[in-house]
């Protein structure tokens, strides 16, 4: 018998010229950046489970550039505080989706910190 779980979550996916928020006083969130990491997820779920063998297949299925993908596949080395903080919105107002795409995201957590903590400080 077959013990595994599948959840399906409904979205839709839109490419957007502006970026997309909201926001509290003391909240922030970057609807862009959420929709990224849930994307990486998504991608990392179908390599891990067998669905894509690669990046380069996804995007080829998403009519993507394989970079895109690859990008994108970077923030699920996220510690989780820092995806946690993304998702309630507590996250530096400077930290978006752009920067994820053109920085290498370190495998050291402690590291990650650092860049968060950075971000805070080049207010």
């Amino acid at each position: 018998m077959d013990d595994s779980l599948e959840t399906f979550v409904p979205l839709a996916f839109r490419r957007r010229g502006a970026r997309r928020v909201v926001t509290d006083d003391r909240h922030f969130l970057d609807v862009t950046l959420l929709d990224g990491l849930a994307r990486a997820f998504y991608w990392q779920h179908l390599i891990d489970s067998g669905a894509m063998r690669t990046g380069s297949e996804i995007a080829r299925a998403e009519g993507l550039h394989c970079s895109v993908v690859n990008e994108f596949l970077r923030m699920t080395l996220l510690a989780p505080d820092i995806i946690e903080r993304m998702m309630t919105g507590k996250q530096p107002r400077r930290m978006q989706l752009v920067w994820f795409k053109g920085n290498p995201v370190p495998v050291d957590w402690v590291a990650q910190r650092q860049i968060v903590q950075r971000f805070e400080e080049d207010v």
